[in-house]
């Protein structure tokens, strides 16, 4: 029974994983045409739209998208009402939040872009209200633990993005709009074919009153501001201070070295967008002995998969980094300390599920709030000299702080035996490793080392690579049969 549900799990993930692994192939394609096209200071430019949407969204989302996923599963729930509940105040709030913006665009887009006018104005009003319906279309996708149509919908937009950049890129020349019009095109020709397949599936679904007040979602969501807000901080503090403390052009290449980060990141969208609905599904329907030993179980897998990730990536980046073009090579230096972050945000995502399941966001507030702290004055002492190898080096220590802290107060909340050893010796055997891969200009003794140290890992967690390969031959099995 239990091998059945493990099974399950796996196939449902891997409905949500192979379209985010189509995706990172179509990234491999767009990311060295993209830095092909832009120079380092165009490209460090995109990277300051991306992170200038963001802040905007996550004001306006009102932590709603939380809630929907908190009280989706909930007995006595219209789920068309909740849709509505969740959808329509952080529309009215990005409306305004989008004219205000036109009236201070003048200064906005002067700061983050060097450049002004209705041809930058454009695409970021499309993008976050754009964003708006896409969040709440695609949770309701996730919720419904749809995977095959979530994959085949990022396959979708990934394909639309790179022809629109291709398009764009074509009318317009090297230009950092190029990018900032493709992520607009391509979001907007997505969240109109979920709408309508929402509108039409829904067609006969009446909004009626349920349990869940409007008061209380909002109740519930409001406190996932400040954390989103100091969650995008930590993500975004380093771009700042590089091009604060140095110019678009370096910036460009962190933010290169950032898009490497895709292998990892592709693996963490994929997790969340599974993890969220089946913790929350487990919480809801299962004992507590059971809830516990399925988190405690997934953790030690989970944990020992994302390391060999981060290793095999760090082995690996002297191969990657070719593709991005010889304006880009620097990002080498910058990928070891980096890798951390993606890695430690898919744990932090199974770790941190206490707070979720009991609404104290404010845990998670102090946790990020001693990791601003502390990236900020990683950021200030380490950035000016060291540039974007300063700043790998200060989100990653950011990071465990940050991991560590939310884990700890996730536990006050909702407490689960993690085994914690097996992953602590895999961490530091990494951030050896990490130090010499910065340090060192030789790649091939450098990948050698990195072999060595990932056999010891493996050893490390030599029960959980033993279950894991013992279950992946059943499963073959089952299906070749």
């Amino acid at each position: 029974m239990e091998t059945e549900k493990k099974e399950g799990l796996l196939s449902s993930f891997i409905k949500y994983f192979y379209g985010n692994f189509v995706v990172l192939l179509l990234g491999l394609v767009q990311l060295p045409l993209t830095t092909r096209l832009l120079a380092t200071q165009e490209y460090g430019k995109t990277t300051m739209f991306t992170t200038a949407v963001t802040v905007i969204y996550i004001f306006a989302i009102l932590g709603l998208d939380q809630a929907y996923i908190r009280y989706y599963y909930k007995d006595g729930v219209n789920r068309k009402t909740l849709f509505v509940q969740c959808l329509v105040p952080p529309l009215v709030l990005i409306i305004i939040f989008a004219v205000i913006y036109c009236f201070f665009s003048g200064t906005f887009n002067a700061f983050l872009f060097g450049a002004t006018g209705i041809s930058v104005i454009i695409p970021v009003v499309v993008y976050t209200i754009t964003s708006v319906f896409e969040r709440f279309l695609f949770l309701n996708i996730r919720m419904d633990q749809n995977g095959v149509l979530y994959s085949n919908l990022n396959i979708l937009s990934k394909v639309l993005n790179v022809s629109f950049i291709i398009l764009f890129a074509y009318l317009m020349g090297s230009d950092f709009r190029v990018v900032m019009y493709a992520m607009s095109g391509s979001l907007l020709v997505v969240t109109l074919i979920i709408g309508i397949r929402y509108a039409f599936i829904t067609r006969k679904d009446k909004i009626t009153r349920h349990d869940v007040s409007q008061k209380e979602l909002l109740r519930y969501g409001i406190p996932f501001i400040p954390m989103l807000l100091m969650e995008w901080l930590l993500s975004s503090m380093d771009k700042w201070s590089i091009k604060i403390f140095n110019d678009f052009s370096e910036t460009g290449i962190y933010g290169s070295a950032m898009q490497i980060m895709t292998i990892i990141l592709t693996l963490k969208i994929t997790f969340v967008a599974f993890w969220s609905p089946v913790a929350m599904e487990k919480y809801e329907s299962s004992s507590e002995e059971e809830c516990r030993a399925f988190f405690t179980d997934m953790f030690d897998k989970v944990q020992f998969l994302c390391m060999c990730v981060a290793f095999l990536l760090t082995i690996f980046r002297g191969v990657i980094v070719l593709i991005l073009g010889k304006d880009y090579r620097d990002a080498i230096s910058i990928i070891p300390f980096l890798t951390l972050m993606p890695v430690l945000s898919i744990l932090f995502e199974m770790t941190g599920q206490g707070v979720k399941f009991t609404g104290k966001i404010k845990y998670f507030n102090y946790a990020s709030f001693a990791a601003i702290i502390c990236n900020l004055i990683g950021n200030t002492l380490l950035v000016p000299r060291y540039r974007g190898v300063g700043a790998a080096l200060a989100t990653a220590v950011t990071y465990m702080v940050y991991f560590a802290l939310g884990t700890y107060f996730a536990f006050k909340c909702y407490p689960v035996r993690y085994r914690m050893r097996e992953f602590i010796l895999s961490l530091v055997v990494y951030c050896i490793y990490a130090v010499y891969a910065t340090l060192t200009s030789d790649r091939v003794l450098s990948a050698l080392i990195g072999l060595i140290l990932l056999a010891v890992c493996c050893c490390v967690n030599r029960k959980t690579l033993k279950e894991l390969i013992s279950f992946l031959m059943t499963f073959i099995k089952k299906r070749r049969y």
